[in-house]
């Protein structure tokens, strides 16, 4: 009975959006509601330059953009909060991929004055391939920005996703004056430069008098005609609808002003789907089952960097996790324990005994891990949904100080194992050739390897278009293959054949010629 009571109180959700729509503002003000903070901005260790929670790579601290997924958990009304705050930077999209496969659901945060970005389009697609429940936070409402219905509009449009409001602005700009909850029924007033825990009034009638004493005459009743028109034009919130991803609630706010959060944090845990069923290649995993399951999702290096610590980040599926136990790594067919599982408070780190459903736990590792790896109580279980994506940026990485030829060894082999980026070692030529996503992760493998191993790297250039990985059934055919194109083979860290195409041409005419081989571009195959 204990596991069920504690999965039906767990949310575990992702929050994505376009760098600078304020994801990383709202994680810390929901963060702050929760009493996990207690000032915006915290973090201990920096206590003259405040910079978010979620971001605790030195470089993230730098540019003030989040480039690592953070797990962050905390106790609110009874229910326990899971929030994984992913990179907004396109350059970083991969990362927030494999997030999505540890959420049940997902808030997506939209700026006023921008409306819906591209990056959000990429990320909505991936919520909708997977038919995650999504909850649409407007942001930055104390700011001139597009009309409400005009934003309703653009979301239906480039998300493809049918949406409802919840909540429902006074004016914006300058002359915001708050938010009216439809879901609660409630006046919310904002109070410019207020930077604490809104009071509100409730109006569960909106001809009501009292009404037009909070906001003027004039804004009470374009408010009501603007009401009116929303429950006309939208469909009423149907809360089967929203689990099955076919319809999403919308809210206003602005999460830097603390302002409309307590609305959609309050609407969250009633609405939010508590722990769901995982597919597996094998079978069906239930939240409830008594066995414990969980996959790894994320793999970060040196979040301690005094320690030199490497964590893997792992989902739990079923069953309760439990401290110093022996469980099955399924892929190397070994069985492991854990003295120190950890939980998350950004970089902030505690012990836990048991780890339920729905949350996420740290396992430190010495190098047995890799993203995607499953962790059971004996059954051999494999998950899906968690690829690799084929680069579309390369550089060859070379040894810029020769004494530290073993630490540049190392860093590149642990920064891989995160899914940073991908290393190719050339079949005939033996160069390492990193493929990115994007430009910036070449920067961050740079600063990483120095800062984290002391190790010095220097990059130069490489023509490539793409890569694929290749199988085939016809070995003949494969064995010619590799024969001819020795100059353009190299092997990923798995050891797996990769072609490199240095042009559109190339490949097209490699897949035109050899028909019974496979080219994958992601790497589940």
């Amino acid at each position: 009975m204990r596991l069920e009571e504690e999965i039906q109180r767990r949310r575990t959700f992702a929050i994505i959006s376009h760098p600078d729509a304020g994801k990383t503002t709202l994680t810390e003000k929901l963060l702050l509601y929760g009493g996990a903070i207690q000032i915006a901005g915290a973090v201990k260790s920096n206590k003259i330059k405040k910079t978010a929670t979620s971001d605790f790579m030195e470089i993230e601290k730098q540019r003030g953009i989040s480039v690592a997924t953070s797990v962050m958990g905390f106790e609110y009304k009874d229910y326990k909060i899971n929030i994984l705050d992913t990179p907004g930077h396109k350059d970083f999209q991969e990362d927030t991929y494999r997030t999505l496969t540890a959420a049940d659901s997902v808030i997506v945060v939209i700026d006023v004055a921008k409306g819906v970005e591209p990056q959000t389009e990429k990320l909505v697609e991936v919520c909708r391939m997977r038919n995650i429940p999504i909850i649409v936070f407007i942001n930055k409402l104390d700011r001139h920005g597009k009309d409400g219905f005009e934003l309703l509009d653009e979301i239906e449009q480039k998300l493809h996703i049918n949406v409802t409001p919840l909540s429902w602005p006074i004016n914006m700009g300058p002359e915001f004056k708050g938010v009216y909850s439809i879901f609660e029924q409630k006046l919310n007033l904002f109070t410019p430069a207020k930077q604490t825990i809104e009071e509100y009034v409730e109006i569960s009638d909106t001809s009501d008098p009292v009404l037009d004493e909070m906001v003027g005459t004039k804004d009470a009743d374009i408010l009501r005609e603007e009401l009116e028109l929303v429950t006309e034009v939208y469909p009423n919130f149907d809360h089967q609808t929203y689990l099955d991803g076919n319809i999403s609630p919308v809210f206003f706010g602005s999460a830097l002003n603390n302002f409309g959060v307590m609305e959609l944090l309050n609407c969250f845990i009633q609405i939010a789907p508590n722990p769901l069923p995982y597919q597996t290649e094998e079978r069906l995993i239930k939240p409830t089952e008594d066995a414990f399951t969980g996959f790894v999702f994320k793999i970060h290096a040196n979040l301690d960097p005094n320690h030199r610590d490497r964590i893997a980040f792992v989902r739990v599926t079923s069953g309760i996790f439990k401290r110093n136990v022996f469980y099955h790594h399924v892929r190397s067919n070994k069985k492991i324990r854990f003295s120190s599982p950890t939980a998350f408070m950004a970089q902030k780190k505690s012990i836990v005994d048991e780890v339920y459903p729905g949350d996420i736990v740290g396992l430190h590792d010495t190098g047995n891990f890799k993203i995607g790896d499953s962790i059971t109580e004996g059954e051999m279980l494999h998950f899906k949904g968690i690829p690799s994506f084929s680069p579309e940026l390369f550089k060859y990485i070379e040894n810029a100080d020769p004494m530290k030829s073993k630490q540049l060894a190392k860093g590149i082999d642990q920064l891989m194992d995160e899914g940073v980026a991908q290393l190719f070692v050339g079949k005939t030529s033996t160069r390492k050739i990193i493929g990115t996503v994007g430009a910036l992760q070449f920067e961050v493998i740079e600063y990483r390897l120095l800062h984290e191993y002391g190790a010095k790297c220097r990059y130069e250039p490489i023509t490539l278009y793409k890569t694929a990985w290749i199988t085939s059934k016809n070995k003949a055919q494969l064995d010619d293959f590799i024969s001819r194109k020795s100059g353009s083979l190299a092997v990923d860290k798995e050891g797996r054949l990769v072609f490199l195409a240095e042009s559109k041409y190339a490949l097209d005419l490699a897949m035109e010629k050899y028909k019974e081989i496979e080219f994958h571009f992601t790497s589940e195959f």
